[in-house]
């Protein structure tokens, strides 16, 4: 036994030196994430207190599970959760298979010059900031003077007020995020689609598959573990939303469908100074996420043995 951890040892210490430039290129990342991911989880402590700024963590009195139940309690908590759940759903069902579309598409492209340059404009919305997004949203969808609404005036359709009619913000929202998103997003499939042997094309054109047989028969199961690993991600922000976008573009006349949990927690913690019940409210979303995430991990690794641990 002790000859055993003696050769693990040393097999441990031999790797760290091998390698041990890159373990030193992984400091600064370390420290990152230690600094600002990890060390302020302490912070939700403040969930289970009457938070006081002035005595601070330390010397603020205990509430338990009070913020817990009144947000439970809270008459807004079902209009949240559907309004956040929904938006989410609709990026999942709308917003997640266009970047593999977009990816197997570019893969298809024989054009070198072409290819690159439609995929330089497919990734240049993601560099945009997210107030000009909302800023070109707006001026695009005004009723008075916004493009789409002069288009539809002339096909004979009434102008569309699309931030004051509750029904239009999710597909706003959805439609900008796929626009802002997709390119950048079909980054990591196309990553993914260039670590395709070339000679598993090579022997099903051997075999008389056609183009589409290729796409179905070998480059969709060679990326399906990338496909998979990116849909479990995206179930960990099931209960998050895009929040600066949502709150540069929706008004009191839209919270129907516009108004989200990153939002509530916006107006309860910075405007109405309820830190207490708004970091409450912030653990319960990093729960759900971290559960959700779990459980799909534990059925993706029992069905197609992909997952991320």
């Amino acid at each position: 036994m002790g000859g055993t951890n003696r050769q693990r040892s040393g097999s441990w210490a031999k790797d760290l030196l091998s390698n041990k430039w890159l373990y030193i290129m992984f400091i600064p990342a370390l420290i990152w994430y230690a600094l600002f991911a990890y060390w302020p989880m302490y912070g939700l402590i403040i969930s289970f207190q009457k938070y006081n700024i002035v005595k601070g963590i330390a010397g603020s009195d205990w509430v338990g599970l009070k913020h817990f139940i009144a947000f439970f309690k809270d008459p807004f908590f079902p209009r949240l959760m559907r309004n956040t759940i929904l938006l989410n759903v609709y990026g999942l069902v709308f917003g997640f298979p266009i970047p593999i579309l977009l990816a197997l598409c570019f893969n298809e492209i024989r054009n070198v010059v072409f290819k690159r340059i439609t995929q330089t404009i497919s990734y240049l919305p993601y560099f945009i900031s997210t107030v000009v997004v909302a800023g070109i949203a707006l001026t695009f969808l005004s009723p008075t003077t916004g493009v789409i609404n002069a288009f539809l005036e002339r096909l004979g359709v009434d102008a569309i007020h699309f931030f004051q009619e509750p029904g239009w913000f999710r597909t706003v929202y959805t439609t900008l995020g796929i626009w802002q998103s997709a390119g950048f997003s079909a980054i990591i499939y196309f990553a993914a689609l260039s670590g395709i042997s070339p000679e598993l094309y090579e022997a099903a054109r051997i075999d008389g598959a056609n183009r589409f047989n290729q796409l179905r028969y070998v480059t969709l199961p060679g990326i399906m573990p990338t496909i998979v690993i990116m849909f479990i991600l995206n179930l960990g922000s099931m209960l998050g939303a895009d929040f600066q976008k949502i709150i540069l573009l929706y008004n009191p006349t839209i919270y129907e469908t516009a108004d989200v949990l990153n939002t509530y927690v916006y107006r309860k913690g910075l405007i109405d100074f309820n830190y207490g019940f708004a970091t409450a409210v912030g653990f319960f979303q990093g729960v759900v996420g971290f559960v959700l995430v779990y459980a799909a991990n534990w059925i993706s690794r029992k069905v197609n043995e992909t997952s991320l641990w």
